[in-house]
């Protein structure tokens, strides 16, 4: 009887069971019942969905959003696939080399008596009427304004610095550790974890030749790409960690690796070195501090760099900087950094530091 009000349901479900249909039987009313009572909660559930989709749509068209994404991670030509080696025939250039900065000209009057001149057009010369011509007159003055250049007028964040010193060097992808690792010379894989990833030795660290291994980890450092740049820095902390004894003796290897890396001028690198640093003048738990006093006659190799890069901290205002506890301030790491060296370098450490980074204050001595 209600088969034109509902046909879909008597068409798709109950074409099989005329019986069941028929005002006979009971069951025909139970089944009607039961489908429209589903066809009332389908429609209730998707007008639910559509109406919170236009509240939030509603809502955040009048939020103001601050749309920042995370960097992708760098990657290289040369790399290729997870399956080639890394191209290094077709690097030319030299890790941390100045070759690649822009060359400004040469000013001869800074170092010489000689002067650069240039040759005066007839519209340079001298007119009538123009010039003190021996006499009292005073020349002209030009009254109009100066012209200042727009990084003066612009907000610090806004300018763009323009000193090599600062600028990023070249860093290419041929480090002796992503050579060994690519080759199979290094005992470790990546161990996956649920909270973060960690390095499954297939040797214990205990017996590795800290000679061999230690100096091509700490080549790693420089690398920027995964997986590259976690295995190398994983596997110096895990070095450093097991083998508190053996870091001494090594110490001269390392310094090579350490200025490279630094060379670069990368900011990620050169913080990444400095934790590693501040790691390794604490690895050994003597009194003697034999690593801290080890590194004091290489100050000249590692501190010429922090001097360029320790005014280059965040100035926030009032602002909380909610990414401290990543420790990216390239200013307080080198700061901390440096009276790392002073409390375990011995007595020479301070008056080292302080002849290569002269506004470094000692954090050791009293103030009166």
């Amino acid at each position: 009887q209600n088969r034109g009000l509902f046909p879909k349901y008597f068409d798709v479900l109950f074409s099989p069971f005329p019986k069941i249909l028929s005002n006979k039987v009971p069951c025909g009313r139970l089944f009607l019942i039961l489908c429209v009572v589903l066809d009332i909660v389908s429609f209730s559930f998707h007008s639910i969905q559509r109406w919170n989709q236009h509240r939030v749509d509603s809502i955040m068209s009048r939020v103001q959003f601050d749309h920042r994404f995370r960097q992708k991670n760098p990657s290289f030509v040369e790399t290729g696939s997870c399956f080639d080696k890394t191209d290094t025939r077709s690097i030319k250039v030299r890790p941390g080399g100045h070759e690649a900065l822009p060359q400004k000209e040469l000013d001869i009057s800074a170092f010489s008596f000689s002067k650069k001149t240039e040759r005066k057009t007839p519209h340079a010369f001298v007119r009538k009427g123009t010039g003190a011509g021996g006499t009292l007159k005073p020349p002209k003055i030009d009254e109009t304004p100066p012209v200042f250049p727009n990084e003066n007028i612009e907000s610090p964040s806004q300018r763009k610095e323009h000193f090599p010193a600062f600028s990023v060097r070249p860093n290419p992808p041929n480090s002796e550790f992503r050579r060994h690792y690519e080759r199979g010379d290094l005992p470790i894989q990546i161990d996956h974890g649920g909270c973060h990833n960690r390095i499954a030795w297939k040797v214990g660290v205990e017996k590795l030749d800290f000679h061999h291994y230690l100096p091509i980890f700490f080549d790693g450092l420089r690398e920027v790409e995964m997986p590259y740049a976690f295995l190398a820095e994983q596997g110096v902390y895990d070095m450093m960690q097991v083998g508190k004894g053996k870091v001494v003796s090594v110490i001269p290897q390392l310094i090579i690796p350490i200025k490279t890396a630094l060379n670069t001028r990368d900011r990620s690198v050169i913080a990444k070195v400095l934790k590693v640093l501040q790691a390794l003048v604490k690895c050994d738990d003597n009194e003697d501090n034999l690593v801290g006093k080890s590194l004091v006659p290489y100050y000249r190799q590692i501190l010429p760099v922090l001097n360029i890069f320790i005014r280059k901290n965040d100035n926030m205002g009032d602002v909380m900087d909610y990414g401290q506890r990543q420790q990216r301030n390239l200013g307080e790491l080198i700061m901390e950094t440096l009276e790392a060296f002073e409390r375990h370098g011995g007595p020479d450490a301070f008056v080292n530091v302080k002849y290569f980074v002269p506004i470094y204050e000692s954090a050791l001595t009293a103030a009166f």
